[in-house]
């Protein structure tokens, strides 16, 4: 077999196989917007920028940012936000300078369905005030 023909032979193992009727169908149902199984099309990704001692810094959608006890903040949004993901990180407001390390937990504030409730830590876990970016995907 010369090259071209063994270069022929290696990029038709590379192909994918074609897509099944039943994939077809199954993406298209599955895709369907306002249901369980995909977002709507007025889905909204909300943030916020809050600074370590909890003020916050810019956000979009945010309504307030608290800080509650070392390392506890409570992120409010202007819509129920419950059925939404939340991603957070670790990170300085501006652009100047560098974040200290440690780690970043998130989850619903409880008795709020607007809020969202973020505990920062230091890199050896123990709570400690850490500025923080917030996106809330709804």
């Amino acid at each position: 077999m010369s090259e071209t023909e063994n270069a022929a032979e290696s990029s038709k193992d590379l192909q994918q196989p074609p897509a099944s009727i039943t994939d077809e169908e199954r993406a298209v149902i599955e895709s369907v917007p306002a249901t369980f199984r995909g977002m709507p099309p007025t889905a909204q990704t909300f943030f916020a920028v809050v600074n370590a001692n909890g003020s916050l810094n810019r956000g979009f959608g945010v309504a307030s940012s608290t800080r509650l006890a070392l390392g506890q903040y409570q992120v409010l949004f202007s819509h129920d936000v419950t059925g939404s993901a939340y991603v957070a990180t670790l990170g300085l407001s501006g652009s100047v300078g560098g974040s200290p390390p440690g780690e970043i937990a998130v989850v619903g504030r409880n008795g709020n369905p607007n809020g969202v409730f973020v505990q920062t830590f230091n890199s050896a876990g123990g709570a400690a005030d850490r500025g923080f970016h917030l996106s809330v995907l709804s």
